[in-house]
């Protein structure tokens, strides 16, 4: 019985203290460019010194966020899907509950998990009323670029990569690490969006609409557009 005792005392003074422990908001800014330009729709940009490109859309899937803190720790918050959208302003701030503290480091998965691309019909970022979902077979749509190009050879010098595929040989989600000095409450994400086109011939490959090799080379390129910056 004493024991009893002893062993509730101690875990409610491990609830008290767990409970007790300060909460802080963190606010992830995603600022999306091409270039070092502010990617904005249906402004011209150029690739490469030759190629005029017109982007008017520009989204992608951001889900399982982590942070590491000052003290090397690892803190999952409660996970959520993210679509981040150019046209869609709101969509750009991304904030969560996290323990009070600084941090230096955030990884995240660009895309859907493969057990969310067979759940079947889902609600709020993952809806596929937001158009990145094709199928239960073929599944969500990571990350989806479309806009015109002077070198496209097809109708209204269009291109357009709707960049999906979950199944083995065809995983176009992408894990993100990133390190930085210490931030407190806010941290600002950049994603270039030029690098989505390394080495990728718009003339010859204006379209990508289906898993396989050209989404698994285009995945490989977009897992390299972020980069880090601080804004307290």
């Amino acid at each position: 019985m004493k024991k009893t005792i002893v062993f509730i005392s101690l875990f409610i003074c491990y609830t008290m203290m767990v409970s007790a422990q300060k909460k802080q908001v963190l606010t992830i800014w995603f600022e999306n460019r091409f270039g070092k330009e502010r990617l904005i729709p249906e402004q011209t940009f150029y690739l490469n010194g030759t190629d005029t490109l017109v982007i008017n859309r520009f989204k992608y899937y951001v889900s399982h966020i982590q942070l590491t803190n000052t003290a090397g720790k690892t803190i999952v918050p409660e996970n959520q899907y993210y679509l981040i959208d150019i046209a869609d302003e709101k969509s750009t701030s991304v904030q969560i509950t996290v323990p009070e503290g600084s941090y230096t480091g955030i990884q995240f998965l660009l895309g859907v998990d493969s057990s969310r691309n067979v759940s079947g019909v889902q609600t709020g970022a993952l809806d596929p009323l937001n158009g990145m979902f094709w199928t239960w077979n073929s599944g969500y749509i990571m990350a989806k670029m479309e806009g015109t190009a002077s070198s496209s050879m097809i109708a209204g010098k269009q291109f357009t990569y709707h960049i999906g595929g979950f199944r083995q040989h065809q995983q176009t989600a992408r894990n993100i690490r990133l390190q930085t000095t210490p931030f407190h409450t806010s941290v600002t994400i950049v994603a270039d969006a030029e690098k989505w086109l390394e080495g990728i011939s718009i003339a010859k490959e204006p379209v990508c609409h289906s898993p396989g090799t050209l989404a698994v080379r285009i995945a490989d390129n977009y897992s390299k557009m972020f980069s880090i910056s601080v804004k307290e």
